[in-house]
């Protein structure tokens, strides 16, 4: 009987492996034009606003695939398209081999990779397992109280949540496996009170039902949205949210490589500032499929091309390294290894690296991960809304995330390769980083004061020095006119009014403000200028 049973399961795996993934590329878009003649019918306001604020023009693969392409496609014999990306002008297809090869005779495809590499013929090809969250895990309860404030001080986000830089205006996609819970336990009642819940989508099972599927994004939206007052705060309580299920937890399949990247651009025509993605790819159920170290290059799976354009049309991607540190893969996985997205290992509470986080380079030598945070022992919700504690870089990403879209807030006139670029020159081994921590892990505070620095600076007539500043600022004034100085702690109360003499220097006094960020507003006539002073 067992013999019986073993020959059925070897002829059912040996049926639904007939079946190949592959993708297909077109090469061209014949209709471009009209639609980026026409940039809302692909692209929300808030996303053209987002891209105009960092002087990025929309492009060719902001258009959509030719429909006709597409048409063909799905009415050729044998053949499924299970996903699309019009960044990369492809479709995801299933079918046999031989129905996937004849595409390649019509004159619109420029080429067909198969997910299992053996079948292609001399191109470039995808395959992959993910490997970024563990399937099964132990909530521990009795929740202690205040272990929160661990993983947000380790990157001293505290210092940005006390400036009121808490995520306000800014919005994170978070890709993952299911978020069942989110939309009733308490742990979210703030979130969803507030509205910050924006949308979301099951891409798997091409639903609009996304509070459903495996708990692990739950988990890890909770490191950034959740609030329970003296136990679990995220590092992004203020920002809004939309929540993709792009992971199908019951397998492993490339699909999920083209479900990411569906997800990511439509989290571009949204307006969304940052991703965060604690998923990642390097092997699959079907081994014929699985990536190889040589892959994680940064150019050539599917779903780390498709990270790296996100980056171009002005998000931030950050992503889990991966928890195969003291397996056999041990490195990062892709997209992780994308030159452009934020690759987040794990430490402990005594930023220690855990044993099982990713380490790199990039099988071409880059540094990665990129920076680390507190994945071992992070405090999170679970879909009951139990309070617990879980491990992995899936943790360490989320909670870094949110502190990306708080220090976006604080300096809302950079761009993502500049907030990026801070916060790796925030981190403790900037200077020597390494294959285990990559930069280190950042100080957020710092990034934001590296941003504002400098000996001095000039605002229409008046120079202020030193910025951050101790004791005393300097107020040089180039006119003759009176003015006066006015400074605002970050929750916009005035705090302190400083005449300033007219072609004189004037001495303001700082020894009685507390550390922080200020705003300041100088008011000369008819005249207003306003800026920020960093107080030591």
């Amino acid at each position: 009987m067992k013999k019986r049973f073993t020959l059925v399961f070897l002829l059912i795996c040996t049926i639904a492996f007939s079946q190949e993934d592959a993708w297909v590329y077109f090469n061209d878009k014949p209709n471009a034009q009209t639609s980026l003649n026409n940039p809302l019918s692909i692209l929300s306001q808030r996303a053209l606003d987002r891209r105009a604020a960092q002087g990025i023009p929309l492009d060719l693969q902001d258009a959509p695939i030719h429909q006709p392409y597409i048409d063909q496609i799905t009415a050729a014999p044998g053949i499924t398209v299970m996903a699309k990306s019009k960044w990369l002008n492809a479709l995801h297809i299933r079918g046999t081999q031989q129905a996937i090869n004849t595409l390649t005779a019509l004159p619109f495809v420029t080429r067909v990779d198969f997910a299992n590499k053996s079948l292609n013929t001399g191109k470039m090809a995808v395959t992959a397992t993910s490997g970024l969250f563990q399937k099964t895990y132990t909530i521990q309860a009795d929740f202690p109280y205040g272990q929160s404030a661990t993983q947000i001080q380790m990157l001293n986000g505290h210092l940005l949540h006390q400036q009121d830089y808490t995520g306000t205006g800014k919005i994170i996609a978070v890709f993952d496996a299911g978020f069942p819970g989110v939309n009733t336990t308490t742990p979210f009642e703030r979130i969803r009170n507030n509205n910050q819940i924006k949308g979301g989508y099951n891409f798997v099972n091409r639903s609009d039902n996304f509070y459903t599927g495996y708990q692990h994004g739950t988990q890890v939206l909770s490191n950034m949205a959740a609030y329970v007052e003296n136990q679990l705060v995220g590092t992004a309580p203020d920002a809004s949210y939309y929540l993709f299920v792009t992971e199908d937890y019951n397998t492993e399949n490339p699909l999920e490589e083209s479900l990411w990247v569906e997800a990511a651009e439509l989290a571009d025509s949204l307006g969304v500032d940052v991703i965060n993605s604690s998923l990642g790819y390097s092997q699959f159920t079907n081994t014929a499929y699985n990536y190889t170290y040589q892959d994680m290059n940064g150019h050539t799976t599917f779903v780390t091309r498709g990270a790296t354009v996100a980056f171009t049309r002005g998000m931030i991607v950050v992503c889990s390294a991966g928890n195969e540190g003291a397996k056999p893969w041990k490195y990062i996985t892709a997209p992780a290894d994308s030159p452009n997205v934020l690759t987040i290992g794990s430490v402990s509470a005594t930023e220690v690296r855990s044993s099982f986080s990713s380490q790199g380079p990039t099988s071409d030598g880059r540094i990665k991960p990129d920076v680390m945070a507190m994945g071992a022992g992070s405090v999170v919700t679970t879909e009951t809304g139990e309070l617990g504690f879980n491990s992995g870089t899936s943790f360490s990403s989320p909670t870094l995330a949110g502190l990306v879209a708080c220090l976006w807030q604080a300096l809302p006139n950079k761009t993502n390769a500049e907030i990026v670029q801070l916060i790796k020159e925030s981190a403790d081994r900037y200077t020597n980083p390494d294959d285990f921590y990559g930069y280190g892990i950042p100080d957020f505070q710092l990034a934001v004061t590296n941003a504002l620095s400098t000996k001095s600076f000039e605002k229409n007539g008046f120079t202020l020095y030193p910025n951050p500043v101790g004791a005393a600022l300097t107020i040089a004034a180039t006119q003759q006119n009176e003015a006066t100085l006015v400074l605002y702690n970050g929750l916009g109360q005035e705090v302190m009014r400083k005449s300033i003499n007219g072609l004189q220097e004037t001495a303001v006094s700082m020894e009685n403000l507390k550390t922080g960020v200020y705003l300041y507003t100088i008011l000369s006539g008819e005249a207003t200028f306003s800026g920020k002073i960093i107080k030591k």
